[in-house]
């Protein structure tokens, strides 16, 4: 098993590092609880390295450009700081589709695990291992609101099946369930689908079916005994 840390000695333009440790923090922590409870494997925890590393190397590079930017001397760097930066931040600030992907990089919501061995399937627009969409419908059913509770769940969006409904009572696996909505379609949902969601916010399992069985493979296919 390997380790790495984000916590090295870099700039702070950006303001990304408070926001890369929590997501460091939350990664881990489930993990570790997961085996401290002999609830999964010890080789949950190999899953940390390998979908936090790539962000974490690719955050220091940007930022440690944007420093040597910042802090470069001569006049022609004074000049692009003091008139075109400004002038080309005010710009593309003002065209909402820059504004919208500006936040998403800083706020490092487009962060996704596709590559985890803990990311399994794709419906629709969604694939496991990308954060679950956020949906609020007009009448007030917001599916990031369970999410408070740092654990599994599984959320279906249209109708869940009565198989499902059994497993997830059986084992302890909340479900939640979300009338079907234009909403849901516009995020990338598939009717009727159910989507198995860790306990850090991101998918685990896409699966369109109306049944458990992808569920069940998946834990038993990772020795996570809790589940299993």
């Amino acid at each position: 098993m390997h380790w790495f840390s984000t916590y090295r000695v870099h700039s702070p333009a950006g303001g990304q590092g408070m926001n890369t440790g929590i997501g460091d923090a939350v990664n881990l922590a489930w993990k570790l609880a997961a085996v401290v409870r002999r609830e999964a494997p010890d080789s949950l925890l190999d899953s940390y390295e390998s979908e936090r590393i790539a962000f974490a190397r690719k955050l220091v590079d940007t930022t440690d450009r944007m420093f040597t930017f910042i802090t470069a001397e001569g006049n022609l760097a004074d000049f692009v700081r003091i008139h075109i930066a400004p002038l080309f931040a005010t710009v593309a600030y003002g065209i909402d589709a820059v504004r919208e992907l500006l936040f998403r990089i800083i706020s490092q919501i487009t962060i996704s695990y596709h590559d985890s061995p803990l990311s399994v399937g794709g419906t629709g627009a969604i694939k496991a291992g990308d954060r679950l969409p956020w949906v609020r419908t007009d009448d007030g059913a917001d599916n990031h609101a369970p999410l408070e509770r740092i654990d599994w769940q599984v959320q279906a969006y249209g109708a869940a099946g009565d198989a499902l409904r059994t497993w997830c009572a059986l084992h302890g696996m909340p479900l939640r369930e979300y009338a079907w909505s234009a909403g849901h379609e516009e995020a990338g949902f598939v009717r009727n689908a159910h989507y198995l969601v860790r306990p850090d916010g991101h998918i685990a399992l896409c699966d369109p079916s109306a049944g458990p069985d992808a569920i069940v493979r998946y834990f038993r296919d990772r020795a996570y005994r809790r589940f299993a």
